[in-house]
């Protein structure tokens, strides 16, 4: 009986050891490795953090700009991270019913966690976006859209809670004026280089593009100060020096 009752016992002990071990790898923070061989995860974590802390971590680590400018404005607050699906229009007069059917399709080639990018050649007053595609887009589970070039239907947008970013509200259309000029291509949008499948981070701040072969480790830098910042907070609150929260943790 007592040699049964010490192996119980020691059962016991093991058990309660790997549970702790567990635990502790649990909690354990993730690493780049861990985001890039789990992408879903990568994009979930990329929702909870600042867009300005991700272009920070891009200019410490590439030294590269990524943001786009104050032109791309959101119809609405909001916060979204996404994977780019790129979509250009080219200016160009026509009567072809079908100079627009590709862009129609690149959105239902699209899915959950999309990003709508689309470049709209010389577009600033030309909506290349409305309520129709909008809709389509929230259906079909996109994260939002970035447009260089004008938005309509905003009663829409706002209505299903589509998030958009474009140079501004417009009510003219790209029918007649504009040809689908490629989907899933290399763009310039707002000045800031975006391919396919580059992840697009946006915020209240404004939007940030980040290259898809260092999204890993721009995420955990921006993490990092994003923790960083988010603890300054209480401190300059209770300090009242912003001097002194500066030398504690470093972030500005």
């Amino acid at each position: 009986m007592p040699s049964r009752t010490k192996k119980i016992l020691t059962g016991s002990a093991l058990l309660s050891l790997a549970a702790c071990a567990f635990t502790l790898r649990a909690d354990a923070p993730l690493t780049a490795a861990d985001y890039e061989k789990n992408p879903a995860l990568m994009i979930d974590a990329y929702r909870h953090v600042e867009a300005a802390s991700v272009s920070d971590a891009e200019e410490q680590l590439l030294h590269q700009k990524h943001y786009m400018s104050h032109n791309m404005q959101s119809i609405f607050p909001t916060k979204f991270a996404g994977t780019a699906l790129t979509v250009l229009l080219k200016k160009e007069e026509n009567k072809d019913p079908n100079a627009l059917s590709g862009m129609l399709s690149a959105i239902d080639s699209g899915g959950p966690g999309s990003v709508y990018v689309m470049k709209v050649e010389d577009g600033k007053d030309i909506a290349g976006m409305g309520g129709l595609m909008g809709t389509s887009m929230f259906a079909r589970g996109f994260a939002g859209a970035v447009v260089d070039g004008g938005v309509r239907d905003l009663p829409q947008l706002k209505r299903i809670g589509f998030p958009v970013y474009a140079t501004g509200p417009v009510p003219s259309t790209s029918v007649g004026h504009y040809r689908f000029g490629g989907v899933n291509i290399p763009l310039e949008v707002d000045g800031t280089h975006v391919e396919p499948n580059d992840i697009i981070v946006a915020d209240q701040d404004g939007v940030v593009v980040v290259p898809r072969a260092h999204a890993a480790e721009v995420l955990i830098l921006a993490q990092k100060l994003d923790n960083s910042e988010h603890s300054m907070l209480p401190f300059i609150e209770k300090f009242h020096s912003i001097v002194e929260a500066v030398k504690q943790f470093g972030r500005i």
